[in-house]
This record gives C-alpha cells, structure tokens and sequence, in this order.
C-alpha cells in the first residue's frame, strides 16, 4: 500500500505545524512522493523521551510519544515513530559551551535519530542534515535523503522559539 502525500502548512510562528492530504485534479489522493511524507510524519511527530531526558515542562513527567509504539519490534517489526525535536521547544539556543551542548548539534542529532529507521530498512542510502540558526530565535534544518539513482528528497524545516521575548 502506497503512502499518501502530504505537505507542511507552517504558520509562523506557532509551534504546530498542519499538514494536509494533497488531491490530484481528477479529485483523488496524490500518492507520489510517499518517502517525503513519511519523514514529515517522522519529523513533526513526538517521539517517547528517553528516561533522562529533561522535559520542557518541569511540573511533568509527560514523556509523550505515541502509544502505538509500545513494543513495535516484536510486534510487527517496526520501528519508534517520531523525533525528539519537541524536547527543545523552551530551551534556549546555545553555543558547544553549554552544559547540555549546542542547540544546533542537538537539533541535528534528534532529526538523524528519527531518520535513521529509513536507512536501516534500506528505504533510503544516506541521509545529510544540517542545523543553522537564523536569526534570534529560528534554526533552520534541511534534511536530504538519498535513494540511489532516485532524485533526492530535499525537506526543510524550521524549528522556532516562541518562548523567547521580543525585543
């Protein structure tokens, strides 16, 4: 069964991102491009917080994720859905100095860790990420993932910092 696809509606500069289903002319799902959806998917979705991870919300023990991901593996050979993007949506950005490390080497790390799966099922041959911060309270990520001979699918996201005041 083909993915459908889906596209990014950002509304900056809220938090959340929409996606929705694409028709084709003849008013029927548009299926091409399923790779780029699934790493949307992966992307925008909360993957489970690792036990010592420290949460955004320090009154809560919410590890999010996703319920269907409880035993995933030995279930149907699946694999954790999701990033841990959203852990950094109140922390500040920072430079390598910093206890927990650069905010751009971390963004970096949870997007690879979240594409991974695609490498390892051989749905993808490499993958490229880098992290870059625009302006005060932006990084910009672009993902590239390789498929061969196949064209190469290209995604860009930002992930913003509401919670920083304004100047």
């Amino acid at each position: 069964m083909v993915d459908i696809r889906l596209v990014q509606q950002n509304q900056f500069p809220a938090y959340e991102v929409s996606l929705d289903w694409v028709l084709l002319s003849n008013g029927t799902l548009d299926d091409r491009d399923a790779l780029a959806s699934a790493v949307i998917v992966a992307l925008g979705t909360d993957r489970l917080a690792d036990r010592d991870d420290i949460l955004p919300d320090l009154d809560s023990d919410d590890r999010r994720g996703w319920w269907g991901d409880l035993d995933t593996e030995e279930i149907w050979d699946g694999w954790p859905i999701g990033s841990r993007l959203w852990l950094l949506r109140r922390d500040k950005i920072v430079g390598p100095g910093a206890q927990q490390g650069s905010t751009l080497v971390r963004v970096e790390q949870y997007i690879r860790e979240a594409i991974r799966p695609f490498l390892d099922n051989r749905t993808a041959s490499e993958m490229k990420v880098h992290a870059e911060r625009v302006g005060r309270d932006r990084i910009d990520a672009m993902v590239t993932l390789f498929r061969g001979p196949s064209r190469p699918v290209e995604l860009r996201y930002s992930v913003l910092w509401e919670d920083i005041e304004r100047a």
